[in-house]
């Protein structure tokens, strides 16, 4: 079960609480007090925030619950994609003061479409400015119109407010009409005024939620207690229990890599099938394999040695070194796909200390197998490591961890947004063996054509599958797609489908004593250099167009305020869709660059005093408009010839 809220809606205020009800701890922590039991970086105490998903596990009756506390603010949304694929079901937690939110938007909206059954908790009902009635309605406007109130809250905004469940006849006909959209006995009977027992009520609820249709929403404090009692029923009776054979085909997913002390990896894996024991070699990725050395089985609380673990169970494997996060262990389960659209900005790393600059890659490289969507860029010409974020706060995060963890004092660029490159049209080129001045032992002849968008890039055979060794064939697809990461503008190019259209080697060749005479023979090596040559010539043909990052927004302001943000929504580059009342307020859906997002959350309180709301996402890549930004090369040119060869042959 993965708790998800808005950063400060009281997350893990509310796994404290949930552990202490359930007696697995005798004293809840407290985030301000840096205390609490999940999160356990000092990063994440001294700021108040989490960071890391972190597991705990607890027993409801005859259930064990692995619960996971996930992060919160908008930066580290990696984190929170990679517990959804290994949820059976959710807590929503929003707070009773704020309400509705954009990343609670966004959140919900994922777990709904994902199927995920979801429970809503209003937190902090005992806070001064609570107001839960119209934080139910925003539930229901914004979040999740079959949303369910299970009850009523007496004394908000005091210190001893308090939830009443409802009972019987409390508020059936509500719960009948949510519930009759989707089952048509219930929708007879309502229709007629046949009264419907509560018990059937009941049962078609927890039917209802843990299909994903209905939500119940759960009102309390995390704080005082109040309501926390509900919702663990709600979690025993109303969520499904996972189901899973452990004497069936090895499945599951490997959501969290951390490293221990002594540098050794411990991956948390959710498995869905199959059993896994002490001294197994299980595979996993993508034909990797390692031996299983320990494994460790949360239970009340802590993480406890085990000799194996079956399918439904989440533990931390030990052996596992090659092991990186999102691999498969057996065979891949469902979900095994990302949620989350990937980081569209960029920084430069730059160490304090310039003969630092091993250690830095060696400690990103340790912190991009934690979170592999930092996506570290080496430049070996410039010397200098760029990494990919979500946005500021995950920059200083990365700044605090590497000077805590690794000793190492960092600064950053500015940051700058990731664009993409796609074919313009068609290109050819080719290089043939011993002609025109190529001085690789080898024949490549690529084609470069546009691919419908999402496609990625497509490397197809155009020769005899046999015309020259698979190895040389490898060596040019790899090539390829290598190569490919930096276009003419020095974006990483999309959508294309690569073609070989010409393939030629020399066989090998012996010298007069018999042995290997490389001067005489085609080595891979030839073709890993001639290839960059080739495709780039092919891809200046075709041409290339440089795409930027859009985010979809939705703006919720007050009506007065419209034409002030609408000016500054010019200003920026946003192109306004959809606009018009909103109740009493006044909303604008639309589209803006991703490098302006920022701007505009700085600009909007003082536009609307402090009233306006954005929500936004990314969604899509759009052509930039105007000059075309260019990034720096990190490889050595290949679409300057002489300078490609001074360097290339140099290495040879």
């Amino acid at each position: 079960m993965g708790v998800l809220a808005h950063v400060d809606a009281g997350k893990t205020s509310l796994t404290e609480r949930l552990l202490h009800a359930a007696g697995v701890i005798d004293e809840l922590g407290s985030v301000d007090d840096g205390n609490t039991q999940t999160d356990s970086l000092a990063l994440e105490r001294r700021r108040g925030i989490t960071i890391k998903s972190a597991v705990v596990s607890f027993p409801l009756g005859d259930v064990t619950v692995n619960l996971i506390d996930t992060p919160g603010h908008p930066d580290f949304i990696a984190e929170v994609e990679r517990v959804l694929g290994v949820l059976d079901g959710a807590v929503l937690v929003v707070s009773a003061v704020e309400g509705v939110q954009a990343q609670t938007r966004v959140l919900m909206r994922t777990l709904r479409r994902l199927g995920i059954p979801v429970l809503i908790f209003v937190n902090k009902i005992d806070r001064s400015g609570a107001r839960c009635a119209g934080v139910l309605r925003d539930i229901a406007a914004k979040l999740a119109p079959a949303s369910v109130a299970m009850g009523a809250v007496t004394g908000e905004g005091r210190r001893d407010a308090r939830f009443v469940p409802y009972g019987p006849g409390d508020a059936d006909d509500a719960l009948a009409e949510t519930l009759a959209e989707h089952d048509d006995a219930l929708l007879a009977a309502y229709v007629e005024g046949t009264p419907v027992p509560y018990r059937r009520l009941r049962r078609a609820l927890a039917g209802q939620t843990r299909r994903a249709l209905a939500h119940p929403v759960f009102l309390g404090s995390a704080i005082t207690g109040a309501g926390v009692p509900e919702l663990v029923g709600g979690i025993r009776d109303l969520l499904p229990a996972a189901r899973g054979d452990a004497g069936g085909p090895l499945s599951g997913t490997v959501f969290k890599v951390e490293r221990g002390p002594a540098g050794e990896k411990a991956a948390y894996v959710r498995l869905f099938s199959g059993t896994v024991r002490v001294r197994d070699v299980v595979p996993f990725g993508d034909g990797r394999e390692g031996k299983v050395t320990s494994i460790a089985l949360f239970d009340r609380g802590s993480a406890v040695r085990a000799p194996a673990v079956e399918a439904g169970r989440i533990a931390r494997l030990h052996g596992l070194t090659d092991v990186r996060i999102g691999d498969a262990v057996g065979r891949p389960p469902r979900l095994a796909r990302q949620h989350f659209a990937p980081p569209t900005l960029e920084t430069v790393v730059v160490p304090g200390d310039p003969s630092g600059r091993a250690a830095l890659h060696a400690a990103l490289s340790q912190l991009a197998e934690q979170d592999p969507l930092i996506n570290l860029r080496q430049d070996d010409v410039r010397q200098e490591i760029s990494v990919s974020l979500y946005g500021e706060v995950q920059k200083e995060v990365i700044q605090e961890t590497l000077a805590a963890e690794y000793g190492l004092g960092v600064t950053f660029r500015e940051t700058t947004t990731i664009c993409v490159e796609r074919p313009a049209g068609t290109g050819a080129a080719v290089e043939l063996i011993g002609k025109d001045g190529n001085p690789f032992l080898g024949t490549v002849g690529l084609r470069v054509e546009p691919a419908p968008i999402g496609s990625g890039v497509d490397f197809r055979l155009e020769v005899e599958l046999g015309s020259m060794p698979y190895t040389f064939m490898r060596a040019v697809e790899d090539t390829v797609r290598e190569t490919l990461g930096q276009g003419l503008h020095g974006w990483q190019v999309l959508d294309c489908v690569v073609t070989l259209t010409h393939s030629g080697y020399w066989a090998r060749q012996s010298s007069a004593h018999g042995g290997f005479d490389k001067s005489m023979s085609s080595t891979a090596g030839d073709f890993r250099h001639l290839t960059p040559l080739v495709l780039m010539d092919a891809l200046k043909r075709a041409g290339t167009r440089v795409y930027e990052p859009m985010h979809r927004f939705t703006l919720e302001l007050p009506a007065d305020a419209s034409a002030a943000v609408l000016a500054e929504l010019a200003r920026l580059g946003g192109v306004p869709g959809a606009a018009g009342p909103a109740g009493s307020a006044y909303r604008v859906d639309g589209v803006i660059p991703a490098a302006r997002v920022h701007e505009l959350e700085q600009r909007l309180p003082g536009l609307t005093r402090g009233e306006g709301m954005l929500e936004s996402a990314f969604d899509s890549y759009q052509e930039v408009r105007g000059p075309v930004p260019a990034r720096p090369r990190t490889d050595h040119n290949p679409l300057n010839r002489k300078e490609y060869l001074l360097h290339v042959i140099r290495l040879v």
